[in-house]
């Protein structure tokens, strides 16, 4: 990290899908402008990631992209910079990363989903993100994987041994959170509608996709019901603490 602070890395949040399990709330917000807490999830994200000195982000925007960039910016008020990659129809994960590459920063990336809220932290990905940038034989893929939620009991893929595979026992989740050898997405097709899941299979026959399991919080808020949870719990810590501070 240098003397600003800055880690030399950049993020992308993914932002541009339409939250169709999240309506009718998602058909006048964004599902990553909702808020828990009193504050966006995305927001969330903004802050997790300047903390770690992550602070060059890259967002990805398509459903009511425009509310998007309103409310956040270039970024400045958050104490980050921000691009945006407008997309005028959703591309998925990987076409999304692909048509947002002229915008990324640096040979390693962070991409992470705009509607999840975690405490994981960003920053001990920094160590990885060097070796990824300066090692040859390091994977070229890290996928931060958590404990199957109850609405996705078979996992994705088998961790062992920090190392990533397709088949196996003790499958468990890909947490949306990942850190990319940034030239994997070079040539790819820009403006082209893209699955991840192909890729992430053909990396990990290739060797290349480390991974680790963090067990801490991690939520995925995918229906209003969900949001309305995370709301209450996280107004209820605040008020906790309020009156713990009180005492």
């Amino acid at each position: 990290m240098n003397a600003s602070g800055d880690s030399g890395i950049g993020a992308m949040i993914l932002a541009a899908g339409r939250g169709e399990r999240m309506r009718p709330l998602s058909d006048e917000t964004p599902k990553p402008l909702l808020v828990a807490g009193g504050k966006p999830l995305i927001v969330r994200q903004i802050e997790r990631l300047r903390e770690a000195g992550i602070r060059r982000i890259v967002i990805n925007a398509s459903h009511l992209a425009q509310r998007l960039q309103d409310a956040l910016g270039d970024g400045a008020a958050l104490g980050v910079s921000i691009g945006w990659s407008i997309e005028p129809e959703p591309l998925e994960t990987a076409g999304g990363i692909a048509t947002a590459f002229p915008l990324l920063q640096g040979p390693v990336i962070v991409v992470v989903s705009g509607d999840i809220l975690t405490e994981f932290d960003y920053a001990s990905l920094l160590p990885r993100a060097a070796r990824m940038a300066s090692v040859r034989d390091a994977p070229r893929v890290h996928l931060v994987m958590v404990p199957n939620p109850p609405y996705h009991p078979t996992g994705d893929f088998v961790l062992h041994e920090g190392t990533i595979r397709r088949h196996g026992p003790a499958r468990v989740t890909f947490g949306n959170i990942a850190l990319y050898d940034a030239s994997l997405f070079a040539e790819l097709p820009r403006g082209t509608k893209l699955k991840l899941l192909p890729l992430f299979e053909r990396w990990i026959d290739a060797g290349i996709v480390s991974g680790e399991l963090y067990a801490g919080r991690w939520s995925n808020v995918g229906t209003p019901e969900d949001l309305a949870a995370l709301d209450h719990e996280l107004r209820t810590q605040v008020l906790t603490a309020g009156m713990a501070a009180a005492l």
